[in-house]
């Protein structure tokens, strides 16, 4: 019997913005990630709309509803634990040489980033909220099959 598949669209740095690009990308995942720097719980609210959703707060979110984010979770999908938190910078560097995870996503810089160290995907799916400066607006999509990691950084604003 073949594996089942699972798809998770990851967003972050909203900044109280989900654009229309954004919610149509995410149609069809299965599970909604937000690393941080949501904005507003209308965000949230409408992502719900779309799939059910998984965030943490980000070092903008501030309020009674941000306070009941947390600051990270671990998350099990396919097979595949994913370590969620905004800030890269607060990942634990005590962790033990081989990680329980398989992945790390992040956001804060407002940088797409995908990069494999030490057999570990780092996934910043950038920001896909207000344009900063020339920065891209971005989000991503990641594949989970039978433990196995597969993503993709989908610019939102492409012609």
């Amino acid at each position: 019997m073949p594996l089942s598949q699972h798809l998770i669209g990851v967003i972050s740095d909203t900044h109280g913005l989900l654009r229309p690009q954004a919610a149509q990308a995410l149609r069809g995942v299965e599970l909604i990630i937000h690393a941080g720097d949501i904005g507003h719980p209308r965000v949230l609210e409408a992502l719900e709309e779309i799939a059910p959703v998984k965030a943490v707060r980000g070092n903008t979110d501030r309020g009674e509803w941000a306070r009941r984010l947390p600051l990270s979770l671990l998350l099990e999908v396919g097979g595949a634990r994913l370590s969620v938190l905004h800030d890269l910078q607060g990942l634990d560097q005590s962790l033990p040489s081989r990680p329980q995870f398989q992945a790390v996503i992040y956001g804060h810089s407002h940088q797409p980033r995908l990069e494999c160290r030490d057999g570990v995907l780092y996934l910043n799916p950038g920001s896909a909220g207000p344009r900063r400066f020339t920065s891209p607006v971005t989000m991503a999509l990641l594949r989970v099959q039978g433990g196995h990691l597969d993503a993709e950084i989908v610019n939102l604003l492409r012609p």
